[in-house]
């Protein structure tokens, strides 16, 4: 999801009270485990924390602002995009709100497809937030280098990427490096107590679940004739599938991730759908479907229905709904209706956005590593299994799509700006999109 981002500023008051008031006031120290924000407690053993962001589109300073705002001791120090434009007007919006921690100069704007070497080397803690495909190559690649790491989702778009981020996780554990992932969900004080009382046996047991999020397209940027047939793909990047992985990673990645949680972790056995495209043409719309509808089986017979749309001119929602043998349950509203009646009574809570980060920085000033990979992980397959159900017309096992070696061409590494264009419009302007029962998906 891409969050809007905001002018809030820290005030100036001693650091160390600033980071006890934003990490733990707003949620209590239980919340977020009791994090110990013990000064001078990183790898370089002083209060300032070097970071690094990949990706200047939307998310990326703003992800940099929510760092930002939960600890005054972190200096933005490197910045990377495809676009060189896109990195010195995101770091100009950056340095006007937090110009005493925006310390980018010239020499550390870097730009192109090895930007990210430079900026690992620069920081401490690396900022993953650039089109979805180098999600989980990058992770990998920072915590070889011995780097904290935030990375945004989806944290891949195919089962290859997935075994990659378990992989970069798994060795950061063997490092003591922390791993945050996007899925802001889990930081959501709302959510978190919900679910908590999900957990406890509020609703029984769970039957049967609906995640829906149904919205407008994401930023469709009309081609500049400079560009590169590359060069243009990736400045609409969420409207390609090699480069996004569709909507279902996109978007549902943070519904989808809900119900595991709500499920204490299980993860369905199976999944079919259907999606395609049928109002959305033209070359800014890519090659993505433009609606997708899910069903989800559980080895207990539990359904999980999905359903997501991107459209204008239509009905929008943003819900996750559970249903259970004692009562039902809407998340996102914090309300139980049934035989527990109950309603989330908290008020003015912080940005889940800042939260998540307040995790990630407490846990390297503390010198404890949170790792996200145990729902990094299954949360990001749950959603590439359903997509290639849509993409195939196929009923598909977790274990099928697990153990498979799909994975969208070219491999992130053997991409380059001026190479031959993985997929190409017709005369029309049209790219061909998958076409269910037809197009071949070797899974």
């Amino acid at each position: 999801m891409t969050q809007p981002m905001n002018n809030s500023s820290a005030p100036r008051s001693n650091r160390r009270d600033f980071m006890k008031t934003s990490m733990l006031g707003a949620v209590g120290a239980a919340a977020l485990g009791g994090l110990s924000l013990a000064r001078g407690a990183h790898a370089a053993g002083s209060d300032v924390i070097r970071i690094g962001l990949i990706g200047c589109g939307g998310r990326g300073p703003g992800a940099a602002l929510n760092a930002m705002n939960v600890d005054r001791g972190l200096r933005l120090v490197a910045m990377t995009d495809i676009f060189a434009d896109k990195v010195k007007s995101r770091r100009a919006m950056l340095k006007q709100q937090k110009p005493d921690q925006v310390q980018v100069d010239d020499a550390h704007c870097f730009s192109g497809l090895d930007g990210y070497r430079h900026v690992i080397e620069s920081a401490e803690v690396v900022l993953i937030a650039c089109a979805a495909k180098y999600h989980c190559y990058y992770l990998h690649a920072a915590v070889k280098a011995g780097k904290h790491v935030f990375v945004e989702k989806p944290h891949a778009i195919d089962p290859v990427g997935v075994r990659q981020i378990a992989a970069a996780c798994a060795l950061a554990k063997q490092k003591n490096l922390s791993v945050m992932s996007g899925l802001q969900s889990r930081y959501q004080p709302s959510y978190r107590e919900t679910i908590k009382r999900i957990h406890d046996g509020a609703i029984g047991d769970i039957v049967s679940m609906q995640e829906t999020w149904l919205r407008g397209p994401y930023g469709l940027n009309k081609r500049n004739p400079k560009l590169t047939e590359v060069e243009f793909q990736f400045s609409n990047q969420y409207h390609f599938s090699w480069l996004s992985g569709d909507d279902v990673p996109q978007t549902l990645t943070h519904n989808l991730d809900r119900s595991l949680w709500a499920m204490k972790g299980k993860t369905p056995v199976r999944a079919q759908g259907m999606g395609g495209r049928s109002a959305s043409f033209g070359e800014v719309y890519g090659n993505v479907f433009d609606h997708h509808s899910v069903v989800y089986e559980y080895a207990n017979g539990v359904k999980l229905y999905a359903l997501c749309r991107t459209q204008n001119g239509c009905y929008e929602d943003n819900s996750s709904v559970y249903l259970g043998t004692k009562g039902r349950c809407d998340l996102t509203r914090g309300q139980i209706t049934g035989e527990n009646p109950w309603h989330y009574q908290g008020h003015g809570d912080a940005s889940p956005y800042d939260l998540e980060h307040a995790a990630l920085f407490g846990a390297i000033r503390s010198g404890k590593p949170v790792n996200a990979g145990e729902y990094m992980v299954p949360g990001t397959l749950v959603t590439i299994l359903g997509q290639l159900a849509c993409y195939s017309g196929r009923e598909l096992t977790w274990e099928q799509v697990a153990k498979s070696q799909f994975g969208y061409l070219p491999h992130p590494e053997d991409v380059r700006l001026d190479m031959e264009a993985p997929v190409k419009p017709d005369a029309q302007g049209n790219y061909p999109v998958p076409m269910p029962g037809i197009t071949e998906f070797k899974i």
